[in-house]
């Protein structure tokens, strides 16, 4: 056909050239929007299912340059015995303790482990995933070596398709063998077992070395926070630095640690009833009537503000300290932390460093606001807490395991009858300050060996608070200390 007859067939069904060029065009467009739409589908489905069965498998095709892709160390190849999953319990620091023993227990037993669930439930009511928290993909890359994690479990396992895990708390302070005898057993019938308290269910001792390593592994580099919460720590802390040397005192003066611990001393009637109250509207703590002042007396009460302020004075800190305040919301607000304001001047928090656009993101997240105190913590030239709960004890474990930095271990019994006897006029400044200094003269976070006590496991020191199998082989840790 010539160039007459193709235009003047156009023209018969009322079409010009130019319509017939661009409708070519439009279905040539059409035809690879589809195709596109169609590709990535599939690809997504691909990805899907290779996340399910083989997590990260496809991360180095749209990563190729990325560090931990390309040094991925070799999974562990094992016939898997079943899937743990597990709810951690309590604050930040808790998790994390339990969260390392879990993957512990998950090689011991040669178990895939699912991504842990975070509390949600608890005084601090945070909504935050893991990986809202912690770098999940690191998580489970740097791992692989040593257990298989997965995100969730396949769907022949699922509540939807008629499975049911068990559901069950392991015993506390558990050894190697419970593990091997009493839980491992159970996955031959249950598939699935899913661990509802995950708090201090590891023993601190008498595990072999190669897991206790990996507790360590786990603890010190598999558990990464996310790149959001890592950037804004590392802010907090060049802000910190350039202002020089920088102390991080860890106030554990909160509402909640107060109320559950029963502590009132220095608080008014009106505080020490509201105390009581939140005490008895959670059922799950045990204790109801509490002696304050003789919880006081055995050392197992926060220090208070002013308690912390006199024992920086006669430790020998001077008003141009500066001082991290890493907590929560202080019981009594700015009115508590008047005399310690009025002694160190440089007091600063991360509220006061930082723009509040810069913390919105974080703020009602309790658990990433407690991720910033840590790392700050972390990187303190001095860390002194002000009670011995979790986060002082896992903070020092990572400064110890950087090197024994600095951490003043505060020993509260001996204070508190310290400054009652200097306040009462038995004691002066300067027999105070000297009595203060040398009953703390080996507790800086030196090198030592954990106290075992085998009948009284919540009585020795915690493993993460001195993890020296990580440690003392390239340390000086043959000697005990007091």
């Amino acid at each position: 056909m010539d160039v007459r007859s193709e235009s003047s067939s156009s023209v018969r069904w009322g079409k010009l050239p130019g319509q017939v060029i661009q409708r070519s065009r439009l279905q040539v467009w059409f035809i690879r929007v589809c195709s596109t739409i169609l590709i990535w589908t599939c690809l997504v489905q691909l990805l899907t299912v290779g996340e399910l069965w083989h997590p990260r498998f496809f991360t180095g095709f749209f990563n190729p340059i990325n560090v931990s892709t390309v040094h991925l160390p070799p999974p562990r190849n094992y016939t898997s015995n079943g899937f743990l999953k597990v709810s951690c319990n309590g604050g930040l620091n808790q998790m994390r303790a339990a969260i390392c023993d879990m993957v512990t227990v998950a090689r011991l037993l040669n178990l895939t482990l699912v991504v842990p669930e975070l509390d949600k439930t608890s005084f601090w009511a945070d909504p935050s995933d893991f990986e809202d928290i912690f770098n999940v993909g690191h998580f489970i890359d740097s791992l692989r070596d040593e257990v298989r994690i997965v995100k969730r479990v396949p769907k022949r396992f699922s509540r939807n398709n008629g499975s049911q895990p068990l559901e069950m708390p392991p015993v506390s302070w558990s050894s190697e063998k419970y593990y091997l005898e009493q839980i491992l057993p159970l996955f031959n019938k249950h598939k699935v077992i899913h661990f509802n308290r995950t708090d201090t269910r590891l023993a601190n001792n008498g595990i072999p070395p190669h897991l206790q390593k990996l507790r360590c592994r786990v603890n010190f580099h598999a558990l990464k926070f996310t790149p959001s919460i890592e950037a804004l720590g590392n802010k907090l802390i060049s802000i910190l630095q350039e202002k020089g040397p920088f102390m991080a005192l860890h106030l554990r003066y909160e509402m909640d640690m107060l109320a559950f611990s029963g502590c009132t001393h220095g608080c008014t009637t009106e505080e020490s009833e509201e105390l009581k109250r939140l005490r008895y509207a959670f059922p799950w703590w045990r204790e109801k009537e509490i002696a304050s002042e003789e919880r006081r007396s055995q050392g197992l009460c926060p220090l208070t503000p002013e308690e912390a302020t006199l024992v920086l004075q006669a430790l020998g800190f001077g008003q141009d300290t500066q001082i991290y305040i890493a907590s929560g919301e202080i019981y009594g607000s700015e009115k508590r932390l008047a005399a310690l304001r009025n002694t160190f001047p440089r007091i600063v928090k991360k509220e006061t460093l930082l723009d509040p656009e810069e913390l919105r993101q974080f703020q009602n997240h309790s658990s990433q606001m407690a991720a910033l105190d840590f790392m700050v913590s972390v990187a303190s030239n001095i860390f002194v807490p002000s009670y011995d709960g979790n986060m002082a004890k896992l903070v020092e474990g990572h400064r110890r395991y950087h090197g024994f930095k600095k951490t003043v271990q505060l020993n509260r019994k001996k204070l508190v009858e310290l400054i009652d006897l200097h306040q009462n006029g038995t004691l002066s400044w300067e027999e105070f300050s000297n009595a203060v200094k040398s009953s703390h003269e080996e507790r800086m976070g030196r090198p030592k060996h954990r106290t075992i006590i085998t009948e009284k496991p919540k009585e020795e020191d915690y493993f993460y608070a001195n993890p020296e199998e990580c440690f003392c082989e390239m340390a000086n840790c043959s000697h005990s200390v007091r």
